[in-house]
């Protein structure tokens, strides 16, 4: 069977080489007629495993329904319709048309394309704004771990073992450096945050001392005494907060006295029952600020005058007590009495007096007949 085979293919060289084709013809039939039988032995016992009863009936019958529908057709003269029509059609129309389905195609792909890109940004720019939002989340909380983690060292480094404060002028220090960075690390609502602690905590008000060792001095209530005149801040705030950005911000009760708030933006901050009495508020924004109750001075406010850096205050009078209110900025501030009004017309510089709510007709400019400007643009120089 397999010379049969060899000899059916040589043959099939021989016709091909020779150009006979009824050689050829009598070599694929020699092959078809022995190849096929083997093939077919070989295959049979598998097709019940692989295909069932059903199936191979329904691959039969398809088959045989192609061959109906071809024999069909061509008895039909199908295939002559065919070939007379295409022998009568304008390919070179048939090119055109092509062509444009071709631009038209390409066209699609670009829009597709392009539609493509449009949704990749977009899921992009979706996960950038998620990453940002858990970004926030995740800095938020390692602010709040810091500030947590500063709360407890502020406290071990000023209090003893019975809680009292025990504050040498080495641990004041630290105390100073330690707020400092902070406050230059974190936003503002942190900085709000570390600002209600320490005031609240009486950590920046001025406490009375004893003569000998400097150690704050308990009242009968058990309480410390503020001596605004003599008394020592655990933390000064000094020039900490220059410069910086409070705004929308909540500070109520907080002691900001004589801190340097040169510049700094208290823009829509609550400053509810807030003491600003002597802090230089030179150039600073109160725009939409709370300052219901707010202090800007001491005394009664006739006498009173802002502070002044060669100037002992008197918190009797109220003289060189008051803050520094030179160029602020007070459009649309909210809840201003007219105590604080009075004040700050008297003491704002010709430019801010028009920023008041209410006006200041009636009311005299002060700086014209004294100048602070001076000891504020001092205070200012030394902040630059």
């Amino acid at each position: 069977m397999i010379w049969f085979n060899l000899l059916g293919v040589i043959a099939i060289g021989c016709g091909i080489l020779f150009k006979n084709t009824g050689l050829t013809v009598a070599g694929c039939a020699i092959s078809f007629g022995l190849s096929l039988p083997i093939i077919y032995r070989g295959i049979r016992p598998k097709i019940p495993r692989t295909l069932s009863s059903r199936l191979q009936l329904q691959i039969v019958t398809t088959i045989t329904m192609l061959v109906v529908i071809i024999n069909l057709l061509k008895f039909g003269g199908f295939f002559t319709y065919i070939g007379n029509l295409s022998a009568g059609t304008d390919w070179s129309a048939v090119g055109a048309l092509g062509l444009w389905g071709g631009a038209l195609g390409q066209t699609l792909i670009a829009t597709i394309a392009a539609f493509v890109s449009w949704r990749q940004y977009i899921v992009s720019r979706d996960l950038t704004i998620e990453q940002n939002r858990l970004n926030r989340q995740q800095n938020i909380i390692t602010q709040q771990q810091t500030i947590d983690n500063y709360f407890q060292g502020i406290c071990d480094l000023v209090l003893d073992d019975d809680g009292f404060l025990e504050d040498w002028p080495q641990e004041r220090a630290f105390a100073v450096g330690r707020t400092a960075a902070l406050l230059g690390s974190v936003n503002a609502e942190g900085k709000a945050r570390v600002l209600r602690f320490l005031s609240r905590s009486k950590l920046l008000t001025p406490l009375e001392r004893d003569l000998r060792l400097g150690r704050v001095v308990l009242n009968g209530d058990g309480r410390y005494d503020e001596d605004r005149i003599a008394g020592v801040r655990v933390i000064n705030l000094g020039v900490i907060l220059a410069g910086t950005d409070l705004s929308k911000t909540d500070l109520p009760w907080t002691d900001l006295s004589d801190a340097n708030l040169i510049r700094t933006n208290l823009s829509g901050c609550v400053l509810f029952k807030a003491n600003l009495a002597r802090a230089i508020l030179y150039q600073a924004k109160l725009t939409n600020a709370d300052i219901f109750g707010t202090r800007f001075f001491y005394g009664d406010l006739e006498s009173a005058t802002p502070r002044a850096i060669d100037r002992t205050p008197n918190y009797i009078t109220g003289e060189f007590s008051g803050a520094v209110v030179e160029d602020v900025d007070f459009t649309n501030v909210r809840r201003m009495s007219e105590e604080q009004r009075y004040y700050c017309c008297a003491w704002c510089g010709e430019a801010s007096r028009k920023t008041i709510p209410g006006g200041c007709n009636g009311i005299p400019n002060r700086l014209l007949s004294i100048d602070y400007s001076s000891s504020a643009q001092a205070f200012d120089d030394d902040y630059i």
